[in-house]
């Protein structure tokens, strides 16, 4: 395994309690860095935190689609820890798998306020703490649903498709800054995402990776943790695929 430099940099990573997050976590750590979990599910962060066992991990409680929150809540973080390097947009749902026609409002709204309007959010208030030290890395977990739209996953692909966009303005906004914003588009990987979809629409998903296997947790947070890093100088505004091979462009 490579390790990738971290070392004295500080880093939050929502929903970072299970599943992408926790493997993101782990590989930050293992990398030098202290992480602080954000996330609004108190036992799975105390079960992560026992989990890494690690004095450079920490939590707090935060609703990242709450925006009166989030300003706050970094504050405390730097605070406590004299900074924020990077920050890692990976909280989300999947949301119902079913048709435009049979969407229910209610559940869009709520699919694209958690997966899209939260990354606003966090993006928004955490840029100005990074510009503070010329230093920062934010990294979006969209997924390879934002490119190709999967079909009965309106919501989620739509959302998906948003962090693209947002993560390619913020990054051409931040270009003359120490500050590199990317993302990346994974195919779907064995997590408790899984327990939101149909069997129907994971078999799927399977079927479009010419791999035919889903993505490991460890393999995006390998990537992740190298766009995190001051290693990535150049590449930013990009769209990193984790894809099995799926992705047509």
């Amino acid at each position: 395994m490579i390790k990738f430099d971290l070392n004295d940099r500080v880093a939050i990573v929502t929903g970072g309690a299970q599943g992408f997050g926790l493997a993101i976590t782990k590989r930050f750590i293992e990398s030098g860095a202290n992480v602080i979990i954000w996330d609004i599910d108190e036992n799975e962060m105390k079960k992560a935190i026992d989990n890494v066992n690690s004095k450079k991990l920490s939590y707090q409680i935060v609703d990242v689609s709450n925006n009166d929150l989030i300003n706050d809540k970094l504050t405390q973080v730097e605070n406590s820890h004299g900074k924020i390097d990077i920050f890692i947009n990976n909280a989300g749902i999947t949301g119902m798998n079913t048709t435009v026609v049979d969407y229910p409002v209610d559940e869009w709204n709520k699919v694209i306020n958690l997966n899209l309007n939260a990354v606003f959010y966090c993006c928004k208030a955490v840029v100005p703490f990074m510009m503070k030290n010329n230093y920062g890395r934010i990294v979006n977990i969209a997924s390879i649903a934002g490119k190709e739209g999967n079909p009965n996953a309106s919501a989620y692909s739509t959302s998906k498709a948003g962090v693209i966009g947002l993560t390619k303005s913020l990054g051409k906004e931040l270009a003359q800054k120490n500050i590199a914003v990317n993302c990346v588009t994974p195919a779907a990987a064995k997590t408790r995402i899984f327990d939101q979809m149909t069997e129907e629409h994971i078999n799927y998903m399977l079927s479009k990776i010419p791999r035919n296997k889903f993505a490991k947790v460890e393999e995006l947070a390998s990537l992740v943790t190298w766009l995190s890093s001051e290693e990535n100088s150049f590449s930013t505004a990009a769209v990193f695929d984790l894809s099995g091979g799926r992705a047509t462009y």
